[in-house]
């Protein structure tokens, strides 16, 4: 057997796993300085991911909070894979099939009646055997065990719909839903493309002042190349009501190929 630590962050560590038996991402939670929930996060996903693979997703508790096992995505994420468009000499459209997989992960989440709530470039992996979303740990849309539930208190920023941005600002939590999960897809595949946050803020902001940006400003004007351009667009309409579903965005994203 043998292990890696990909992420050590606040309230977790990720571990990659390799065993006789297979290959597995191994999460522990536990109190971060700033929030409690980061302990239970880890059962809360394995929670979700029995409700949508078939791979049983394995969990526990251990002294400082919750662990859980899942199988291992093989794969680069988004933001990685699309670096050579952020540093190319000229402009050049982005991959439309490397976006479609993703919209498409999405779109599935979506039809089993889940929210992702933390959609952002690294959660997209795109490799051999398919792209995968992952990190559900804030997705809401089914039953979760009481002792392992929390509230929603946002997600990476520099991804966030300016409703939820908003909803943190007044009362410290929301609700995560289908239209701002395809905000940050739009956001996302935005920043892989270009580099650059859908809202411009100082890189040593606050949280509270990154949100207030968000709900202040409109997003940067989207010069991606390609059919893709318009489409962000649409993802990244303040309104939520005209943004097009996970769906559409699939289809115009086929139909663009």
């Amino acid at each position: 057997m043998s292990t890696r630590l990909v992420v050590n962050r606040r309230g977790s560590t990720v571990w990659d796993v390799r065993t006789p038996v297979g290959r597995f991402a191994v999460k522990l939670g536990y109190p971060s300085q700033t929030h409690a929930w980061t302990a239970w996060a880890p059962a809360r996903e394995a929670a979700i991911l029995r409700q949508l693979i078939p791979e049983e997703a394995r969990f526990g508790e251990w002294e400082e909070g919750t662990w859980s096992a899942q199988p291992w995505r093989e794969g680069e994420s988004l933001y990685n894979l699309w670096e050579p468009c952020r540093y190319a000499r000229e402009p050049a459209p982005p991959n439309l099939d490397e976006a479609l997989s993703c919209a498409a992960a999405l779109a599935r989440l979506h039809q089993d009646g889940w929210a992702h709530g933390n959609v952002q470039p690294n959660h997209f992996i795109i490799g051999p055997t398919g792209t995968f979303l992952i990190d559900l740990a804030l997705a809401h849309g089914g039953e979760v065990a009481e002792i392992y539930d929390f509230r929603y208190r946002g997600c990476l920023v520099h991804d966030e719909a300016p409703e939820i941005s908003r909803s943190i600002l007044e009362s410290g939590t929301a609700v995560p839903t289908k239209e701002a999960d395809v905000y940050g897809p739009g956001a996302s595949l935005f920043i892989s493309a270009t580099g650059r946050r859908h809202v411009p803020y100082p890189d040593d902001a606050s949280r509270k002042a990154q949100r207030q940006a968000i709900v202040d400003k409109p997003h940067r004007p989207v010069n991606v190349p390609g059919a893709q351009g318009g489409l962000i667009e649409q993802m990244m309409s303040r309104n939520p009501a005209d943004r097009p579903s996970s769906a559409e965005v699939c289809q115009e994203l086929r139909t663009a190929r």
